[in-house]
């Protein structure tokens, strides 16, 4: 009782936020009435804008959390600061520490232990992706008159054809599959003879938009073609997830122009790479106004998980990188920019996770969300618009059954409740807990960068007392997570960890399966795509079931 009464006796920070504007009416001008077609001969008010917006989700790939201007980051990001300014801040932010987790709970508003796509990612060869009974954002979004877009980065899964972009919700699809690829051929190597190409155009390998253009570029050309072909009267979602900053570690030439006096190369052309990623996201601001979308949108800006120090991120002065369960791999770089905002220019401090957005926008969008939809987000739509308490007051951040297994964990050191070998963090309230191996735990300072390093002697470390798996921090008031407190407060450890084990009471298997050969990208043209196939399947089970018929007529002659 007394871990109960710390958690409710422990306030939630609220600071000022922003409220609704009604829709305004959109004015079309010569430009825009061209680009969509609307002009003489239509019927007075067909077309007039409703109260739905466009929707517009921007996600970056490794941003770490100091990399932004507006966090102190050398390296500059004049658009994302002036976006960021001119609209709400998400200074308490959650994503996952990987790509695949934060793609699949950013668009089923689930987490992974309801997917099961809990541990690691989706590899290329795996027969995986997101199952096929979780309803998808956009199908939502599709159901209440939405045009549906993705441009970018998928990594959900793509086994099969059901499991591709346009079978789950988005009307086109332009991008790659896997998570990661060259920048310029769009090739990738999963492992060696194993490689093949990955840029796709709807379902089919866009062979004839391989110009060698760099992928951030080529990413933002046709998100402006899509602007330019739609009607902005009518509703649209666009999907935006770039692959920068992801490595491999690749730029244009003129963007390394102010970045020659960084010492570290990888540090040097991460830099250029997120100066070419800020001028796409003006960009796609600019067009946005361009073709008249603008005065009813509101812009969604999210980095997928921490930065990774070794590839030229920094998460400083938070703990911990990319792939951890510390700060620096699952609390993110985020903001909402609308010209509908009635508070702008403020910060939101409120707990918000990357789950919450399949609610906020489905809502914004005047969709409905079905009952049976068991939905680990929340509506912070009113959180955000008018300074309202966040409804969430925790976040499963992950429970991983089949990661590596820290040595020393027990049910022991878990009070009964809750075995500490397994890898996972909870935050309730103001408190974090983590158990089992949380990943790597250094602070990386921004002097870790001045060499060709990354200098580990630069960074500082922890060494903990042997056999130490579980770990209690106050993220309010230490959220760099440099004083533990589960010595201090055992009774918070126990209801954190009672926590864990109802959460865990509700989780399906985990998904991750062996890698299948015929995932070989030369049995498929030479192109990462779809190999399984539903005939085969079928073929295979009509085959063994007319094997064992076989074998039944056999054993009656030799009766």
């Amino acid at each position: 009782m007394l871990a109960v009464g710390v958690l409710a006796g422990l306030s939630v920070l609220s600071l000022l936020a922003y409220g609704y504007l009604s829709w305004d009416s959109l004015g079309l001008g010569r430009a825009e009435t061209e680009a969509t077609g609307t002009g003489l001969g239509e019927e007075p008010g067909a077309g007039a804008p409703g109260s739905q917006p466009h929707i517009v989700f921007i996600l970056a790939d490794d941003q770490g959390f100091r990399d932004v201007g507006y966090h102190g980051s050398e390296i500059r990001t004049p658009t994302l600061d002036k976006l960021a300014a001119e609209g709400v801040k998400l200074e308490n932010y959650y994503v996952q520490p990987m790509c695949t987790p934060s793609r699949s709970q950013f668009i089923t508003g689930k987490y992974q232990i309801h997917t099961g796509l809990q541990h690691s990612i989706i590899r290329p060869t795996q027969p995986n992706c997101l199952p096929l009974d979780n309803v998808t954002l956009p199908q939502k979004l599709k159901e209440v008159g939405y045009s549906t877009h993705m441009v970018g980065k998928w990594h959900l899964g793509f086994y099969r054809k059901e499991c591709m972009p346009t079978q789950r919700g988005f009307d086109t699809f332009f991008g790659s599959l896997l998570g990661s690829g060259d920048y310029y051929t769009h090739f990738k190597c999963d492992s060696p003879g194993i490689c093949g190409y990955d840029l796709y155009e709807n379902d089919n390998a866009a062979w004839d938009h391989d110009n060698g253009i760099y992928s951030t570029q080529m990413y933002t050309q046709k998100v402006q073609q899509i602007l330019a072909s739609h009607n902005p009267r009518k509703p649209i979602f666009l999907y935006i997830a770039y692959q920068a900053v992801h490595s491999p570690l690749q730029a244009p030439g003129k963007y390394f122009e102010h970045y020659r006096s960084i010492n570290n190369i990888n540090r040097r052309r991460y830099a250029a790479m997120l100066a070419c990623l800020d001028e796409a996201i003006n960009n796609v601001t600019l067009a946005l106004k361009k073709y008249g979308y603008y005065d009813n949108s509101i812009i969604i800006y999210s980095s997928d998980n921490g930065g990774q120090p070794t590839a030229g991120g920094s998460n400083w002065p938070l703990r911990g990188s990319k792939g951890t369960y510390w700060e620096g791999g699952i609390r993110a770089v985020g903001f909402v920019h609308s010209p509908l905002l009635k508070n702008k220019g403020t910060v939101c401090k409120e707990l918000v996770h990357i789950t919450d957005w399949f609610p906020t926008l489905i809502t914004l969008a005047e969709g409905q969300i079905d009952e049976d939809i068991q939905l680990d987000g929340y509506d912070i739509w009113e959180t955000i618009s008018e300074g309202r308490r966040s409804p969430r007051v925790d976040i499963l951040h992950n429970i991983d059954p089949i990661y590596t297994k820290a040595k020393n964990g027990s049910w022991a050191a878990g009070y009964g409740i809750w075995n500490t070998a397994i890898q996972s963090a909870i935050r309730v309230s103001h408190w974090k807990l983590l158990t089992g191996n949380p990943g790597y735990s250094d602070w990386v300072p921004p002097q870790a960068f001045s060499n060709a390093g990354p200098n580990r002697w630069h960074n500082e470390r922890v060494s903990w007392s042997a056999g130490k798996t579980v770990w209690l921090f106050n993220i309010t008031a230490d959220p760099y997570e440099r004083v533990d407190l589960s010595a201090r407060y055992p009774d918070v450890v126990k209801e954190l960890l009672w926590r864990l084990s109802q959460f865990n009471k509700t989780a399906v298997p985990v998904r991750y399966p062996p890698k299948d050969p015929r995932s070989n990208p030369k049995l498929n043209g030479g192109v990462w795509g779809p190999w399984f196939k539903e005939d085969e399947k079928k073929n295979k089970g009509d085959k063994k079931k007319g094997a064992n018929k076989q074998k039944n007529k056999n054993k009656k002659k030799a009766n």
